[in-house]
């Protein structure tokens, strides 16, 4: 298992998680029901939806198989299958350059992503009384381990309202 801690800006309130060389458009994938799961897929690319516009504090861990349920700890989790055909995972904010972005080894094929967020109602947008502070910064957990492909899935869902359903 390997971990890895990124601060990245979430512009349009996404990252991207894809393989190194996708050439994806997202753009068709925003659909209403992917804003509401925080979660756009294409064949190589995956859109993690977040609370912020702004800076996040990701953490990466690769895996070498699915992680225990650990969904009490945050507020919104989903997960989905991406392809990494290069073998090599790029994670960054939507608007970051693609060449500067970090990079993770995984093995080649479809791989699955666990896309846990936390500190969701405590986010404060640019130009919000507070929103420096190191306490209202969303905090974005990726898991990721080599896996069949099979269809994405909200293991637990938060409203802007703050109502955690599972």
């Amino acid at each position: 298992m390997a971990t890895s801690k990124l601060r990245l800006f979430a512009d349009y309130f996404q990252l991207h998680v894809m393989d190194e060389d996708a050439e994806d458009d997202l753009g068709d994938a925003w659909t209403d029901e992917a804003v509401s799961d925080g979660l756009a897929v294409s064949e190589q690319t995956l859109g993690i939806g977040t609370q912020a516009n702004m800076y996040v504090d990701v953490t990466v861990e690769l895996l070498d198989r699915r992680p225990g349920d650990a969904s009490d700890a945050f507020d919104h989790v989903v997960e989905a299958s991406v392809e990494v055909p290069s073998g090599r995972l790029a994670i960054l904010g939507c608007t970051d350059y693609l060449p500067d972005a970090a990079r993770f080894e995984v093995p080649k094929g479809f791989v699955r992503v666990l896309a846990s967020r936390a500190n969701l109602a405590d986010v404060r947008q640019p130009g919000e009384e507070g929103s420096d502070a190191p306490e209202v910064v969303e905090q974005v957990h990726l898991q990721v381990w080599p896996a069949p492909h099979s269809s994405p899935v909200v293991i637990k869902r938060w409203t802007s309202a703050g109502a955690v359903t599972a």
